[in-house]
């Protein structure tokens, strides 16, 4: 049976060699080959400055050699392939994507209108992507985040997953990566979960304590019973859960510090014309430092 390929897009920049990093140590844990990947555009035709087409390949081939020497130096018997594509980015790293087990971007720290005013290749990529696809901050290192604290560091929290997991809707592909991950790592996992409190339990002084206790109980016993089967089929893997009576997005924001990965997912619709990514999974993206992982969900017919 061939092996798994991890893809992992580069571009020279700090961002795109702590993916590498990432991929690396990803496909040596999955006995999986690396795939390096760098497409390069053909500029328009005229424009001042424009190198000649051998020069630009040269480029690349520098890109793919400097990233190459990353992934040695991180995992020195990983198998790597070569892939220098000719063509825009994204459309190359779609194609990669639909034939590997994943692809693994480097991620910019953007403010989320930012991102959206510039069009960001990974912002698009994820919001079309068919498999899962992970971001990787320029500051990763293999050990989890840690919170500042008053009076010195906070101690270090022991490694674990964190996936966020939406009250409805399919969430069968994202426990599916979750479990295998935290299976791989030896690593127990966190599923969170927000759930809004109804207007009526608002009021202009206070929130009702016993609307939201009864919303959490209610919550911890349908998630208990969502996450049964998946726990007989993976007993090696820790877990807990946490819901908590406020929005999905700051639940998992709150739950992100101290993880290796966080993962999410996201509804994958096949008629879309535009990039679709929820509020949730955009937010991980743009204010958690661990790397993330959205897993595309299918709708249901």
């Amino acid at each position: 049976m061939e092996p798994e390929v991890i893809t992992v897009g580069i571009d020279g920049t700090p961002e795109s060699l702590a993916a590498v990093r990432w991929a690396a140590e990803e496909a040596d844990r999955r006995h999986a080959v690396l795939r390096l990947l760098h497409a390069w555009g053909t500029p328009a035709a005229g424009e001042p400055g424009t190198p000649p087409d051998h020069d630009r390949h040269a480029d690349a081939r520098r890109t793919w050699a400097q990233a190459l020497r990353t992934a040695r130096a991180h995992r020195a018997n990983v198998r790597v392939i070569e892939d220098l594509v000719r063509s825009e980015a994204v459309p190359a790293l779609l194609a990669a994507v639909a034939e590997s087990r994943m692809l693994v971007l480097g991620s910019r720290a953007l403010a989320a209108w930012k991102s959206y005013v510039l069009g960001d290749i990974s912002l698009e990529v994820v919001g079309r992507a068919e498999r899962p696809v992970v971001l990787v901050r320029e500051g990763w290192s293999g050990r989890p985040a840690v919170p500042e604290a008053e009076g010195g560091a906070a101690p270090a929290p022991d490694p674990h997953l964190v996936v966020g997991l939406s009250p409805k809707g399919p969430c069968a592909a994202l426990l599916s990566f979750a479990f295998d991950a935290a299976a791989l790592r030896g690593l127990p996992l966190h599923v969170v979960q927000g759930r809004r409190l109804p207007v009526s339990a608002r009021a202009p002084w206070a929130i009702d304590l016993s609307v939201a206790e009864e919303i959490v109980e209610e919550g911890e016993a349908a998630l208990r019973e969502r996450l049964r089967p998946w726990q007989r089929c993976h007993p090696e893997v820790a877990l807990r859960w946490t819901v908590r009576a406020e929005s999905p997005t700051r639940t998992l924001v709150h739950s992100a510090p101290g993880a290796v990965l966080l993962l999410v997912g996201r509804r994958h619709h096949h008629a879309a014309f535009l990039p679709r990514v929820g509020p949730v999974a955009h937010a991980a993206m743009h204010h958690v430092a661990c790397p993330v992982a959205v897993i595309p969900e299918e709708e249901a017919p």
